[in-house]
């Protein structure tokens, strides 16, 4: 039962703990005080730097980080439904329908899966500098489908061979039909799990994008905080506050989601947990 796992539970805590105080801090905060120079500069925590302190540009750190945690979370969602999608909708036709739909779909699974898509997100950032916040998630997006597509066939190969597919075509139905309200349904727990997993790839990788100077520029994430961070000396000038916040808070979405994949996992394999 889900409800019955801990780490699931846990998991999910953490996430909704994190995005309800940001939903707070974010419709609290008046505009006026998200502004540069609204705050005294690299103020520590404390009476006057607030919670979490200033930065070098006089910003507060704690109302940049529940903005960066919601848009960060705004990239993993985009890119994660992005791949799941476009992989759940090419393995299920490769499986499904096999032959040369198979054959092509098959080859274009596997050329992207052996193109290094980290180096082509640089690549396309690079090209795209002052790409907004929603078009660096559907260009990671773009390259996190080969894998569940290539897992979604390969499941599909065994479940249309099943009892229930054969009456279902046997009684007139689809194949678009079969696949939506026979084969996807038997699915839905794995691509629950798959999505959870690109989450975590998506915010990692925009994170990643971030640090190279090649993120949002105009919006602020939890990656782009770090840049930031790092590119006004927050190291060398002992802004500790400013650089710890963002990394502790991508930290905490990654035990969260983290959390959320092994619950998931465990409760679709419940035969690999190990009971003491």
């Amino acid at each position: 039962m889900i409800t019955h796992n801990k780490k699931l539970l846990i998991g999910l805590s953490i996430l909704l703990l994190m995005v309800i105080v940001s939903i707070i801090g974010v419709l609290l905060t008046p505009p006026e005080l998200r502004r540069t120079g609204s705050f005294l500069p690299r103020l520590p925590p404390g009476e006057e730097g607030g919670l979490l302190g200033t930065d070098a540009l006089g910003r507060s750190v704690a109302i940049q980080i529940v903005e960066a945690i919601l848009k960060s979370l705004l990239v993993g969602l985009i890119a994660a439904a992005l791949g799941t999608f476009l992989g759940a909708l090419i393995g299920f036709s490769a499986g499904y329908f096999g032959k040369l739909i198979d054959a092509v779909l098959r080859v274009f699974i596997d050329v992207f899966l052996a193109v290094p898509s980290l180096l082509f997100l640089i690549l396309i950032a690079s090209l795209m500098r002052g790409v907004a916040l929603p078009a660096v998630a559907l260009i990671i997006g773009a390259f996190a489908w080969a894998s569940p597509a290539r897992q979604v066939r390969g499941q599909v190969l065994s479940l249309k061979e099943r009892a229930f597919v054969q009456l279902s075509r046997l009684s007139g139905m689809s194949g678009l039909e079969i696949i939506f309200r026979e084969l996807m349904p038997n699915m839905f727990q794995w691509l629950g799990a798959n999505f959870v997993n690109a989450f975590i790839a998506a915010i990692l990788a925009e994170a990643g994008l971030s640090l190279l100077g090649l993120g949002p520029q105009n919006d602020i994430t939890l990656g782009m905080m770090i840049y930031w961070a790092l590119g006004y000396g927050a190291i060398l000038q002992n802004l500790w506050w400013w650089w710890m916040a963002p990394v502790f808070a991508l930290i905490a979405l990654f035990l969260s989601l983290y959390l959320i994949h092994l619950g998931l996992d465990e409760v679709m394999n419940p035969r690999l947990v190990v009971r003491a």
